[in-house]
Parts: C-alpha cells; sequence; structure tokens
C-alpha cells in the first residue's frame, strides 16, 4: 500500500490488509478473532471493551495500563447498535468503524472487534483472555464474561481512571460553549 493513501481511501480491514495504514492493528470480524488470538496461546492475553464514542487521554490512559499487563491486547467494541440501545438515540457520535480505526492505530492495541451485544460476554466466553480488564468505575461483579475467565484461570482487573477525564464530561464542555 502507498503510504500517502488518502485517508478517504483506508478501510477497516487493518494491519496487512488492502487499504490498511502501515503499523495499524487489524479490525477483525468474532471468528477471526477467535481464530487468532483464541486458545491454546503461547501468549499472555489482555481483553478490554467500551463505546469509545469520543476517545480521550482517559481512554488511552486505561488501555496503555490494560496492554501493560499481558503480550497482546485485543479491544471489543460496542457496535452502533448496542452503543444506542446502551446510551440513547443521540449515541454514538462516530460510526463503530471510525471509532475500531481510530483504536485499531494506537501502537499498543493488536486487534478490534465490534460486536453487537450489549455486553462482549459471549465473545469473551469464546476468546477465554488471560486477563479481562474495566475501568474502576465497574466493581469485579459487574464485569461482563468475568466468571468464565476466572473459571479458565484468568484473572479479572480494575484498572484506575483519570479523574474528569470521561466522553460524558467533555461532551457537557462541548454543549456549554
Amino acid at each position: 500500500m502507498n503510504w500517502r493513501t488518502r485517508i478517504s481511501d483506508s478501510s477497516v480491514t487493518g494491519s496487512g490488509g488492502k487499504g490498511s495504514s502501515p503499523g495499524s492493528a487489524p479490525v477483525l470480524d468474532r471468528d477471526e478473532l477467535v481464530r487468532r488470538y483464541g486458545r491454546p496461546r503461547e501468549f499472555r492475553l489482555v481483553f478490554t471493551n467500551g463505546v469509545f464514542d469520543l476517545v480521550h487521554r482517559g481512554h488511552v490512559a486505561s488501555l496503555r495500563a490494560a496492554r501493560s499487563l499481558g503480550d497482546r491486547l485485543v479491544v471489543g467494541v460496542n457496535s452502533d447498535e448496542s452503543t444506542r440501545r446502551l446510551k440513547g438515540s443521540q449515541r454514538p457520535y462516530q460510526s463503530e468503524s471510525d471509532r475500531a480505526e481510530i483504536l485499531a492505530a494506537l501502537r499498543f492495541v493488536d486487534a478490534v472487534t465490534i460486536f453487537g451485544e450489549d455486553t462482549p460476554e459471549e465473545l469473551i466466553g469464546r476468546l477465554l483472555p488471560d486477563v479481562l480488564v474495566k475501568g474502576s468505575d465497574y466493581s469485579e461483579d459487574q464485569v461482563a464474561g468475568a466468571e468464565s475467565v476466572r473459571a479458565a484461570g484468568g484473572e479479572v482487573v480494575l484498572v484506575q481512571l483519570e479523574p474528569g477525564l470521561s466522553s460524558s464530561e467533555l461532551v457537557r464542555r462541548i454543549r456549554a460553549e
């Protein structure tokens, strides 16, 4: 691929795929993700998920912290429909493919997938990461997939969030202008 490819020419095929950006992680469908990152594997896999509607420094810090817990980081992104069910009819602000592509461009993200359910519990049950990460705004009993990860010998980690950094707060500040 020509590194001068216009942004509008890129696609969500990920690393090595037609139209992918140099150095970007692949955006994979569920079956391909499980094929590449599921068990058995020879590396420590970390999984986290979220809407990631307006990516900000707090997201970056949480994702960096998650990646530090293993050898590979896979990020699940709520689909547009799932986001509407969870956040309301005005959301998401960015499409699922845009949100996935932005996350895939982060150097510490190894793969991204989009899921349509309200939680990624089924996906986590198939992937069985070694470490399941969520923000400290959750409690362990609220983390989807925690039971299956623990039953498979994995761990659940709640990473500390950066105070005052959230998409909702960002939206409030933008609307106040």
